[in-house]
């Protein structure tokens, strides 16, 4: 059966990469690797988070994203979470510009207690605060 799952992290940069366009634009590519600490409910709360992802940032625009996450346990036991997110420029509360960014994820592979785990769901990102929210449902088949 179907368990809902609440998790938030902040996740903060471990060994990012950019590639800078030099056209003006401002415009950059970035090969992100970040860590953090899930806090929340369901079997990732308190497990360790490690992000591998690429975000394609266009600041005039906004910005895509795509990658995983990696979930790693005290027991060390790990769960693969694939995720995609898409950030748009919106006014904020004083006028200036602020991303909203928004998506989904669902799980990729994992081992120990949490291979076989199953589920899906949306992703809410503070790119200010670098809080990544994550609610769906897991089912475990252990």
């Amino acid at each position: 059966m179907a368990a809902p799952m609440k998790i938030e992290a902040v996740i903060t940069p471990k060994a990012d990469s950019k590639l800078a366009f030099a056209d003006g634009s401002k415009r950059y590519l970035l090969a992100a690797q970040r860590q953090g600490k899930a806090a929340g409910s369901g079997p990732l709360a308190g497990a360790n988070v490690l992000e591998w992802g690429l975000h394609d940032v266009n600041p005039a625009a906004g910005a895509n994203a795509n990658g995983y996450l990696v979930f790693t346990t005290a027991d060390g036991d790990i769960a693969y979470l694939k995720y995609q997110f898409r950030a748009v420029r919106v006014p904020g509360p004083d006028g200036k510009p602020r991303f909203v960014a928004n998506g989904f994820w669902e799980t990729a592979g994992g081992t120990g207690k949490l291979k076989g785990l199953r589920g899906g769901g949306t992703v809410q990102i503070n790119p200010k605060e670098r809080r990544w929210v994550l609610d769906g449902e897991l089912v475990s088949s252990n």
